[in-house]
């Protein structure tokens, strides 16, 4: 069990990749305090907005994988795949579901209005717009060049 804890602390691609989200959650933070002019704590844990965490984190973990193993190893084709995949979940689907949310949360609000319902809203920032998860990608990349270099992967 040792062992495995040892292994897994200095597992650079880990780390890299965690890094990665980090940065990607960091800024997301930075930039609703700009745009809001306020602080939410739910930007450190809450899914959507500028940039993708998700997409930072995994193209930042896949670039590792590839700096690491090479471009044409089976471990950098599977780590792409699910980086992708990722990106696109949190482009589609989660968007897709973002949107319904909202527009539940608005017939929510007519019908708590006229007296009939009194549940609460919906949490509608799922999902990211391509621009958000195309900024996080770019930064995952960058973030894992910069720090394969540091770190010597």
């Amino acid at each position: 069990m040792q062992e495995f804890f040892q292994g897994f602390l200095h597992n650079k691609v880990f780390w890299i990749g965690f890094v990665g989200w980090a940065v990607g959650q960091s800024l997301k933070v930075i930039w609703g305090i700009i745009r809001e002019r306020r602080f939410d704590f739910r930007w450190f844990v809450g899914t959507g907005g500028m940039p993708s965490a998700h997409s930072s984190g995994v193209s930042c973990f896949a670039t590792a994988v590839g700096l690491k193993h090479g471009w044409d190893s089976t471990y950098f084709a599977i780590a792409f795949v699910v980086a992708f995949l990722t990106m696109f979940d949190a482009q589609g689907v989660r968007r897709a579901a973002g949107k319904q949310a909202a527009i539940l949360n608005k017939i929510m609000d007519e019908l708590y209005l006229s007296g009939k319902i009194s549940e609460g809203r919906l949490w509608e920032l799922l999902g990211h717009t391509p621009f958000e998860v195309f900024v996080g990608f770019l930064i995952g990349v960058s973030t894992a060049l910069v720090c394969a270099h540091y770190w010597g992967v």
